[in-house]
């Protein structure tokens, strides 16, 4: 008695499996913790340099550290 597989019955089988549902955040990327953490990082510095050049005469820069570091931790957490 000789038993075959249908490959193509396989195929089907293997598409209809749903790995663990993905993350959804506002960026629209599809992103893990690490590339939240560059993300914020990176949105970190900018804001800093773009702070100093423009506001800092009239903001102080401590102003702009507590907005960057709660905008990071907004996009690490809910990104």
């Amino acid at each position: 008695m000789e038993h075959t597989v249908d490959l193509d019955e396989v195929d089907e089988e293997a598409n209809t499996i749903v790995a663990s549902p993905e993350r959804t955040g506002f960026l629209p990327i599809v992103t893990n913790w690490f590339d939240r953490i560059f993300v914020g990082i990176y949105l970190f510095v900018a804001l800093e340099l773009l702070w100093m050049r423009f506001l800092e005469q009239s903001i102080p820069l401590v102003a702009c550290h507590v907005l960057a570091v709660a905008l990071g931790v907004l996009i690490v957490w809910k990104g």
